[in-house]
């Protein structure tokens, strides 16, 4: 069911991609009195103002989760990885986030083509 990209496409990954590879390697290294300030910071931003900005929020965390998994793949394919059991977790944890992403998306257009069905 799921599709692998071949070699030549994560060789080409992108630049966010690889930014996000270099903000991984270096989340792991801040201390954990360090790393709980941070956690409080976001979570008084995580409050959104809008039905918008919280669909927004949604979709930016699944696609840095799916970016995540490319870069793990061509972690994997050019013979880099260190775990492999951690990068088939992320890789399921992504493609459950994007089924669920897909749910919700069509379960939103349903909703609005009732609310657009219903007489005025």
């Amino acid at each position: 069911m799921t599709a692998f990209l071949p070699v030549e496409a994560l060789s080409s990954l992108s630049q966010q991609a690889q930014s996000a590879v270099v903000a991984a390697n270096m989340q792991p290294a801040r201390s954990a009195g360090a790393a709980s300030a941070p956690d409080v910071a976001l979570a008084s931003q995580s409050v959104p103002g809008s039905f918008g900005q919280l669909v927004s929020d949604g979709i930016a965390q699944v696609n840095s989760q799916l970016i995540g998994s490319q870069i793990d793949l061509q972690k994997l394919a050019t013979g880099d990885a260190q775990n492999l059991h951690q990068i088939m977790i992320n890789l399921e944890e992504s493609r459950l986030s994007f089924q669920l992403m897909m749910q919700v998306r069509s379960r939103l257009l349903e909703a609005y083509q009732d609310i657009m069905k219903m007489p005025i």
